[in-house]
């Protein structure tokens, strides 16, 4: 980013599409600067998110501040900040606002760290003290979060419903089955497929609903290189809404960008299921039937996330999510494979991944 005089922001890894909003970035983000203790030269990019937002890093004083690029007419912050209040007041670790633009969409948050939840765990020694240390306290948040009431926020969530969920369901067969791997659906496969889904839903709708963050994961998580047992920062929320108690759950221990042997995901959901039910949060009683919502619950996740990573690298340009599509295909080829009517979808991943370059059949755990 170019400065347009000798008190703007300026950063050579910053690039802007467009002149006007590079300017206006810099205009307001100066007018901050003696608020804030900003050191207009240190900003460069943070982080990019699967949507159109962007976020900066900008140093001062007493430590680093995060600012966030989100064009107006492609993004709503409105329910990021509302959703933001909402985790604070629940005593969710979420960043603080400092500043909002509204109309420019521009945006300064408290720093939660430059180090994700991903990049502290160590994949190989997937039993290790350190990584089980961490996912208790993802855990612990995670609790915080999901005792929220419904209606602590000035504004209700929107419901996790049938019609949320099957927007979500139909990007598998059109990005993913379509357009990434080139299958058209014979007639046969569409009803059956359409049969899989209302499976799915019901499964999803009968859950007892909570708050939802409906992307919480290792990506969204913000730890403590040097303490393991550091509070985890949450991020990444704004698309939060009421629904299946087990939806975050699966978020996190079936993750689509680090897979887990199932017995260490199994572990981990034991430990939060027992940990819930102490909490008196609405969970079963029993845990056979916590683990088949867990199931069911995770592949309608997975289906819609093979369909967006498939649009994120297609429509987008984004092409490092093609590299995540295996992770999620054999969470959600698992579950398929395993539960009375799902033989059909189980084996229409099996037929995109053949003409892909091949399966690989998977076992694990019901009760």
């Amino acid at each position: 980013m170019r400065a347009a005089s000798d008190s703007t922001p300026s950063s050579s890894d910053i690039v802007w599409a467009d002149a006007s909003r590079q300017q206006a970035f810099g205009v307001w983000l100066s007018s901050l600067a003696d608020a804030h203790g900003l050191r207009l030269d240190t900003v460069r990019s943070a982080s990019a998110d699967a949507s159109f937002r962007r976020y900066f890093r900008v140093d001062t004083a007493q430590g680093s501040l995060i600012v966030m690029d989100a064009p107006p007419d492609k993004e709503n912050c409105q329910s990021f900040v509302d959703v933001d209040s909402l985790l604070r007041t629940g005593g969710v670790a979420a960043p603080e606002i400092l500043s909002w633009d509204e109309a420019q969409g521009f945006m300064l948050l408290s720093d939660l760290g430059q180090h994700t939840l991903l990049s502290v765990l160590d994949p190989v020694n997937q039993e290790s003290a350190g990584n089980q240390t961490r996912y208790a306290c993802a855990i612990d948040e995670l609790l915080r979060l999901q005792a929220i009431p419904q209606g602590l926020g000035q504004q209700a969530l929107p419901p996790y419903d049938d019609a949320l969920l099957q927007r979500e369901l139909d990007l598998f067969p059109e990005w993913y089955v379509g357009q990434l791997r080139g299958q058209t659906l014979t007639d046969l496969q569409q009803t059956q497929l359409t049969h899989a889904f209302s499976l799915i839903k019901a499964q999803a709708l009968a859950q007892p609903a909570v708050l939802v963050h409906r992307d919480f994961h290792s990506r969204n998580l913000m730890a403590d290189p040097a303490d393991p047992k550091a509070r985890l920062g949450v991020i990444d929320f704004q698309d939060a809404v009421w629904g299946p108690v087990t939806y975050d759950l699966v978020s996190l221990v079936r993750d689509a960008y680090v897979i887990w042997e199932e017995e260490i995901q199994l572990d981990y959901v034991v430990r939060y299921w027992e940990r819930a039910r102490k909490a008196g949060l609405p969970v079963a009683d029993d845990f056979g039937l916590f683990w088949r919502d867990v199931e069911w619950m995770g592949l309608q996740r997975h289906l819609k996330v093979l369909g967006i990573f498939a649009r994120l690298a297609l429509r987008d340009g984004k092409q490092q999510y093609l590299h995540d599509i295996p992770r999620v295909w054999t969470y959600a080829h698992r579950v398929a494979s395993r539960y009375q009517g799902l033989g059909p979808l189980a084996r229409l991943l099996e037929q995109c991944e053949a003409a892909h370059g091949g399966t690989q059949t998977q076992v694990g755990y019901t009760f």
